[in-house]
């Protein structure tokens, strides 16, 4: 399928992780241009390689500060200014009992997941809307539906990024700007490597053991009974920032072998 995106550019944050990568990938295979972000240059650097030709620009830029989305909206501008963001930086933050969590754990998750996403469509959308094109895709969670008691902060920064994209989509759509999410869960990545890791030593067993009890006692509902792969979130985000997906707008993709127990209503 022609996604329609041939010469669009894409600007990618937290690109030097794997679904970031993946959904990069994706799109450069549909001839977009690609501007890409990340905290680390060194890794920026390395997924920027990867990408080859499709690749126009690359910035390390926190996204918790102002001036460095400033400047990072300076250099896109000089390519033209994006027709597309994927908004997939972020951090899984501090976890145990709600109540444990202090209010550096709080705000620190809240400016990385929530804030930055923000400020990031302050910088970006406003040329979209010029024009009369645009997409936005966010990366939320299952999480912002269903969450884990451990996993508070993390839940309320997704749950409120969520609740943003329905609120972008609703003046913006009209503008030609759709602004949609991708909800994906378990996915195959260092983090849930590192969480898995974590387990098998706790529990003295292999990491595909740990794996298979992780499914069974903490997602009972992923049907799939496996991580997902981060191409797999990729090719449901290169969708909704596709010409193709005209008529989507507001909306929160699964991509979680079934985990949310929930019906999308």
């Amino acid at each position: 399928m022609d996604l329609q995106i041939s010469g669009r550019i894409a600007v990618i944050t937290g690109a030097a992780g794997g679904i970031a990568k993946a959904t990069a990938q994706a799109l450069a295979a549909e001839g977009a241009k690609l501007f890409l972000t990340d905290v680390s240059a060194g890794a920026l650097d390395a997924a920027a390689a990867d990408l080859g030709d499709a690749v126009i620009g690359t910035r390390a830029a926190d996204l918790t500060s102002d001036s460095d989305i400033e400047a990072l909206k300076a250099d896109v501008e000089a390519k033209g200014g994006a027709d597309i963001l994927v908004h997939m930086a972020g951090i899984t933050g501090a976890k145990g009992d709600p109540l444990d969590m202090s209010t550096d754990d709080w705000f620190d998750c809240w400016n990385t997941n929530f804030m930055s996403g923000v400020r990031m469509a302050k910088a970006f959308v406003p040329h979209m809307a010029q024009q009369g094109w645009g997409r936005v895709v966010f990366t939320v969670s299952e999480n912002a539906v269903q969450p884990y008691p451990d996993e508070a902060v993390y839940n309320a920064s997704k749950a409120a990024l969520l609740s943003f994209v329905k609120a972008l989509s609703l003046p913006y759509g009209p503008k030609g700007v759709l602004v949609n999410a991708v909800m994906p869960a378990f996915i195959e990545s260092p983090m849930t490597d590192g969480m898995m890791e974590k387990r098998a030593d706790a529990l003295g067993v292999s990491m595909d053991e740990a794996i298979a009890s992780f499914l069974d006692e903490e997602r009972p509902y992923l049907s799939l009974k496996r991580r997902g792969k981060p191409e797999e979130v990729a090719a449901a985000a290169a969708m909704l920032c596709s010409g193709v997906a005209s008529f989507t707008n507001g909306s929160a993709w699964r991509v979680d072998g079934g985990a949310v127990a929930a019906i999308n209503t």
